[in-house]
């Protein structure tokens, strides 16, 4: 193993947006096992003190790779299309007016279910984008394009979590 190595050299999975699943499960298993501490023990704290480096490193990208949002990213950065969902907010004005109509609705839910429906369209929408970033990704090979829909279901997730606090407000 290099420590040098991008997340999915790492896992010897190939660098694309669509993963399965259970093999990177399989396969985090399996690196854990082979820099597990323990096994280090004979050869004394240096060798521990590496084993542990790579454990640390293995569950980091263990933790990019199996995320969608985060792999997204990931490769966006890797092929020199940063996020800087920080810095560069501008959004296209149709995904602006959806996020205006979605957040007055927002305010004038009064029920669970007005609730529930808001968040089913913002989960389909979600995964709407998903579909679009993997062929972004993996098909047009458009980095940039790719950055800019990222930054969108970053928006977009975060609105989710917004109506679910409020849900949870109103069944409690």
């Amino acid at each position: 193993m290099n420590l040098q190595s991008n997340d999915f050299e790492l896992f010897g999975v190939p660098m694309q947006f669509a993963q399965d699943r259970a093999q990177l499960d399989a396969r985090w298993k399996e690196l854990q096992r082979e820099a597990h501490p323990d096994k280090f023990a004979a050869q004394g704290p240096a060798a521990q003190r590496l084993a542990m480096q790579w454990s640390v490193r293995i569950n980091e990208a263990y933790q990019r790779l199996k995320d969608p949002l985060k792999r997204a990213s990931y490769l966006c950065e890797l092929h020199g299309a940063p996020i800087n969902a920080e810095n560069n907010t501008a959004m296209p004005a149709v995904f602006l007016m959806q996020q205006m109509e979605w957040r007055e609705a927002l305010e004038d839910a009064e029920s669970i279910e007005d609730l529930d429906k808001i968040a089913l369209e913002s989960r389909t929408d979600g995964r709407e984008q998903l579909l679009k970033i993997e062929q972004s990704l993996d098909q047009k090979k458009d980095f940039s394009e790719a950055a800019q829909q990222v930054r969108s279901l970053m928006f977009i997730e975060r609105f989710a979590r917004e109506v679910d606090a409020r849900i949870e407000l109103l069944e409690q």
